[in-house]
């Protein structure tokens, strides 16, 4: 028997840490040993039984939990920890997965080469080194495999251009660099499954002939560049990176480099710019990194869920990964879903589902009772895709046409209590601020933008907002000169094509039908329905409450702030917002 407790930064942020130590303090008998996220974020902390083959997951656990687990390793008796156990119902949240990138995550421990070498870590490596790099790179593009960072451009093309770019220096470049509000997967396979990333680099640099590997990952992942610097080294010591990897001809060394954290890093000539300590401001293209990129030097960059597919595609073949997925999308992608979701955390399934599938069958629907509204797909760059459309399948093409794109696979789920002007004016508000600055339209046409949007939330809208934003989204997208840009005004243009209502609302009614914009709304209270129970007075930061105890009370709206905490405290809906 065994303990395994998740210590990704989901687990430990919610406690697992202390769980680890008082069962430590309980001195158990049974090894106790971490690994890193599952996926099931909603469930943290989360503590892992293993008895030869049963596992006995245990959800939700806190420090005072530790005695009663102890007593079930020692005795068997599961009486005070049913109430931990996992309900079947959760369990379906990873049953219903096909996880190939995540296939490690929340089963081995992430600082122990080992375990990763006895789930046939590296046999894809030693394989590959068995092949010619061009047999490698036709496996590649057998599979199907497409750029998982948002671009979906075809792994195998760019892995051939650097290949048979002239010169003997090469890099192979990791975009970890994960800066999507909501987004968290590239953290998460770094944090549980260190050394999957590092094969798939390997493969990935001896296909193209580098002899560098470099991973420029976000300085705000302490704990993701703590197990990977960890994870090299234990490589670097078993002679797997280094010089003659393996006994073969292939040396290949690795380099981390920590960014700060900029959103326009994402973009690969950006990222190379930061790499050389420049400001990240993107390059003109071409020439292309595959023929100049770092240093000027032939370069390939992917980002972290594209290499943690190679080595399984090496192992199983290009077929059994193209196998999955639609005809233009192949393999599985993986996807952080949060919001107004039951059960939020990492899902991977194959391309071809539909949104449906993961917002409703593995999400288990809204976490409130109001109904589903909308999904934001693809971060910043994406589009807001309404209920209408909830079939759609998860594919490049199909996301594509509602507008929004599925980029590194963030899925922010909202209902009816969310605000679609609101929603535009956050990402915008978020691009707005990362613009690099570098060419107008996105410096100048971002903040213009962001102005109107305000306005419009304050009740200061007039007629025409509606059609001067889309003009000047057409004009950010055909004058931007990176991706950043060009993406930017996606969030505004898909509010603006599925909810225009709100937005008329917004200018013409000056109202929020959702409720959300503070300078939209008036808090009153319905007399007939307040018993005077002092409760929304007693929480008023403000004291804009009045009233005697069993009587009907009054809001001045001269004082509210509205900050809305009466609304949320009333127990019998007598507090009004309108």
């Amino acid at each position: 028997m065994r303990v395994v407790i998740g210590q990704g930064s989901c687990g430990i942020a919610a406690g697992a840490e202390k769980v680890r130590k008082a069962l430590l303090n309980e001195n158990i008998s049974v090894p106790i040993s971490i690994t890193g996220c599952i996926g099931m974020c909603y469930l943290e902390p989360i503590v892992d039984i293993y008895d030869e083959d049963k596992l006995t997951r245990l959800v939700k656990v806190s420090e005072s939990d530790a005695p009663a687990i102890a007593e079930y390793i020692q005795t068997g008796d599961r009486s005070k920890i049913e109430n931990l156990v996992v309900t079947d119902e959760d369990s379906e949240f990873l049953s219903k997965q096909t996880r190939i990138a995540l296939r490690n995550c929340g089963i081995i421990n992430p600082e122990i080469i080992e375990e990763y070498i006895e789930k046939d870590g590296y046999t894809a490596l030693k394989k590959a080194l068995g092949m010619t790099p061009e047999e490698v790179i036709e496996i590649i593009k057998t599979s199907g495999l497409a750029g998982r960072g948002g671009a979906g451009f075809p792994t195998w093309f760019k892995w051939n251009a650097a290949r048979n770019s002239e010169g003997e220096e090469k890099y192979l470049i990791c975009n970890a660099d994960e800066g999507d509000p909501g987004a968290f997967m590239d953290r998460a396979v770094i944090e549980s499954d260190p050394h999957n990333l590092i094969e798939g680099m390997l493969i990935g640099a001896y296909a193209i002939g580098a002899k560098h590997a470099v991973v420029y990952v976000r300085a705000e992942y302490p704990l993701a560049i703590k197990r990977l610097k960890n994870a090299l080294e234990q490589a670097r010591e078993k002679g797997i990176i280094g010089n003659n990897i393996f006994g073969s001809d292939f040396s290949c060394d690795f380099m981390i480099k920590a960014g700060a954290g900029a959103f326009v890093c994402g973009e690969e000539t950006a990222l190379i710019e930061s790499l050389e300590g420049h400001r990240g401001m993107p390059r003109l293209k071409p020439p292309f990194p595959a023929q100049s990129g770092f240093w000027r030097k032939p370069s390939n960059i992917n980002n972290v869920e594209t290499f943690a597919n190679v080595a399984w595609i090496i192992n199983n073949g290009g077929e059994a990964f193209a196998a999955m997925g639609t005809e233009g999308s192949k393999g599985t992608k993986v996807f952080a879903v949060t919001g107004k979701v039951k059960r939020s955390g990492l899902v991977e399934i194959p391309m071809g589902k539909t949104l449906r599938d993961v917002i409703f069958d593995i999400g288990g629907g809204m976490k409130t009772d109001k109904p589903f509204k909308a999904v934001q797909m693809g971060g910043p760059s994406g589009g807001c895709i309404p209920a209408s459309l909830i079939d759609t399948v998860i594919d490049y093409k199909a996301l594509g046409a509602t507008g929004a794109i599925m980029g590194s696979g963030g899925m922010v789920v909202m209902d009816e209590s969310t605000c679609m002007v609101g929603m535009a004016k956050f990402f915008l508000d978020f691009t707005a601020k990362e613009s690099c600055g570098k060419c107008i339209h996105c410096r100048i046409g971002t903040k213009r933008m962001l102005e109107m949007l305000e306005r419009i939330t304050k009740g200061e809208g007039k007629d025409g907002d509606i059609e001067l934003l889309e003009e000047l989204c057409y004009a950010i997208k055909d004058g931007a000169l990176c991706g950043l840009g060009q993406t930017a005004p996606n969030p505004v243009l898909t509010t603006i094509k599925y909810f225009r209502d709100e937005y008329e609302a917004h200018i013409k009614d000056k109202k929020c039908p959702a409720g959300e914009c503070s300078d939209l709304i008036e808090y009153s209270i319905n007399k007939d329905k307040c018993k005077g129970c002092t409760l929304c007075a007693r929480n008023c930061p403000v004291e804009a409450i009045t009233g005697s105890v069993k009587q009907p009370h009054v809001i001045d709206t001269n004082k509210c702030i509205k900050c809305g905490k009466c609304y949320s405290v009333c127990r019998f809906d007598a507090v009004v917002k309108a």
